[in-house]
């Protein structure tokens, strides 16, 4: 068996340099294509031919595919390395590219969307594998501006509120923190960073903490100052021109989840922030202080440190998957085959995880800063969770394999579960059995609960913004936001009134955050299912993925035997919680 090694991943499957013939190919390939589907324009009337219909969309696919790959490879270099000045130049200049592209090809779904009902019902109940990608773009009808403004937006939009994310990021990446360990000063990333913040010494957490929002709260009022120009550019768009009733909607709408499916969502975590409270409480006494300080939410309890060399934690990874079902561990397996992952810890790397696939058919890339802890294991098993997802999904079309947000959490956390079983099967230190069972809330509590708060902290500011917020009231509400979270059962400091502007996906995708809570508990309901029916729960989950995003995510968890809309469904994956909770209420503390 081969032995797995960090490294940096290659982006070659795309393109084999930046600075190749290849890539200006694909530039003037672009826009031959964007002008060919011009033509369709004169063909798009009320009384439209099936046949030039379907060409027009085939036409659309085809374009499509080829931005997607063309707008990855910028997107990925700039990850794997925002310092790059090549890399932000690319990246600026397919930003810019793919604007005009949009424009050239707005003119199908704004035809689309103002079409007939009758003639679009008619034409979408013979469309097949594109009906529900069709339904999905006349839901936006009530938003959509002429096609004068839509062009300005996109537009304005690549030198306005992209170039500023693009620039928070430069920022925010070139962070180096201080701290220091065994007498020596070291400087180290974010994510070198978090390690001791996740550590079992308490005066290096808290001094990693410190110096996270100090660092952060050094340019808090500029960083703020960012957020509160996205979030003015989030309303002026989508309330003031298109008509959303609430900044939230909009999010909503993209994830085709109804505004009142997502505030049950958030009142149901929000009336069970009393379970992770009794958590907290339970974990102090483990760690021997009569209150948890902020400092130790994510403190290991047992002595034991254990840690996992990058080739035990991926073979430990595809093992978990293939005791499920050894299809999914072979498709994991694939993403190291083709060297979509970039594993190793850098300078000007990007902090943190993701997954992103491009299109139908090409492995998606995987990115992680590997640096041994369980947790890191489980990252790994979770963004791999994604790529099987996305290739499961496979033989859907462009505009339906890419699941919705909310869907998209599904196979990740189910991944990090399987992980769980299989560590929790082969580890027989009590100490680090006992870590892994905390370390299961500690995720949970992280997915569910504080990215709901995350959420409910997002409506806040926006209504504050609008009303004309300093940013010191922004941190004053979101101390109050993390207040009621933790109630009376964790010590709050001071220095994280800056923890806001420290969290990218603000910044990034507004509302996003509430998708993790909404996987989390769907997830919580679907594995009591598997560890009650084992292997005929297989098939019926498997299906669950390959519906990608071909369908609602009211119409998937139905598959499932689940209803979103009932807060009963909620609150049975608190219940799940609950249960885990009770189980180390019941165990003595040494």
């Amino acid at each position: 068996m081969s032995e797995y090694k960090l490294s940096p991943w290659s982006l070659k499957d795309l393109f084999p340099s930046h600075d190749g013939p290849e890539i200006e190919a694909a530039f003037m390939n672009l826009e031959a294509k964007a002008d060919e589907f011009e033509a369709f324009r004169e063909k798009l009337t009320p009384e439209i031919d099936f046949e030039d219909f379907m060409d027009a969309i085939k036409a659309l696919e085809e374009a499509t595919i080829a931005a997607y790959n063309l707008s990855a490879y910028p997107g990925l270099w700039f990850a794997a390395d925002t310092q790059s000045q090549d890399a932000q130049a690319l990246y600026a200049r397919v930003q810019q590219f793919m604007a005009k592209l949009q424009n050239q090809t707005l003119f199908f779904s704004l035809w689309w969307k103002n079409l007939d009902v009758k003639v679009a019902e008619k034409l979408m109940s013979i469309s097949d594998g594109y009906t529900y990608w069709l339904e999905e773009m006349r839901h936006f009808k009530p938003h959509i501006l002429s096609e004068p403004e839509e062009k300005i937006v996109n537009i304005k939009d690549v030198t306005g509120a992209q170039a500023l994310v693009t620039l928070y990021d430069a920022i925010t990446n070139r962070y180096v923190f201080k701290l220091e360990v065994d007498g020596e000063v070291k400087e180290m990333t974010r994510g070198e960073l978090t390690t001791y913040v996740q550590g079992a010494d308490a005066d290096l957490r808290a001094a990693a903490y410190q110096e996270m929002y100090r660092v952060y709260g050094d340019d808090g009022p500029i960083l703020g100052q960012m957020y509160q120009t996205l979030m003015r550019d989030w309303f002026a768009e989508n309330i003031d021109l298109r008509g959303y009733d609430t900044p939230i909607s909009v999010r909503n709408l993209v994830n085709d989840v109804p505004d009142d499916v997502a505030k049950t969502l958030m009142d149901v975590c929000e009336a069970n922030a009393n379970v992770f409270q009794r958590y907290f409480k339970i974990k102090a006494k483990w760690l021997g202080v009569d209150k948890l300080s902020r400092y130790d939410i994510y403190a290991p309890i047992a002595e034991a440190d254990k840690t996992f060399d990058y080739d035990e934690a991926v073979k430990l990874t595809l093992k978990a998957f293939e005791d499920f079902e050894p299809r999914v561990a072979e498709l994991a397996k694939q993403v190291f085959d083709d060297d979509h992952i970039d594993s190793e810890v850098r300078k000007g790397k990007q902090s943190g995880a993701f997954c992103a696939s491009t299109v139908p058919g090409h492995t998606p890339y995987v990115k992680v800063n590997y640096q041994g802890k369980i947790s890191d294991v489980g990252t790994i098993a979770h963004e791999l969770g994604h790529a099987i997802h996305s290739m499961l999904a496979f033989d859907h079309n462009v505009f339906t394999f890419h699941s919705s947000l909310p869907m998209a959490e599904n196979a990740s956390t189910f991944a990090e579960m399987l992980l769980i079983d299989r560590l929790l099967e082969i580890e027989d230190d009590p100490a680090v059995r006992r870590d892994i069972l905390f370390r299961q809330v500690d995720d949970a509590y992280a997915t569910i609960m504080r990215q709901a708060f995350f959420a409910m902290f997002e409506v806040t500011a926006h209504d504050l913004v609008a009303g004309g917020a300093t940013i010191d009231q922004l941190s004053e509400a979101y101390m109050e936001n993390i207040e009621k979270q933790f109630g009376d059962a964790v010590e709050l400091s001071d220095e994280f009134k800056w923890e806001w502007v420290s969290i990218p996906h603000f910044f990034h995708y507004p509302f996003y955050v509430y998708a993790y809570a909404f996987g989390q508990l769907l997830v919580f309901s679907l594995y009591k299912q598997f560890k009650a029916e084992g292997n005929s729960f297989k098939p019926r989950y498997i299906k669950i993925l390959e519906a990608g995003g071909s369908a609602s995510p009211a119409d998937i968890c139905a598959e499932a035997g689940l209803d979103i809309t009932e807060a009963e469904f909620w609150q049975g994956g608190f219940d799940v919680i609950k249960e885990m909770v009770e189980q180390l209420e019941a165990i003595p503390v040494e």
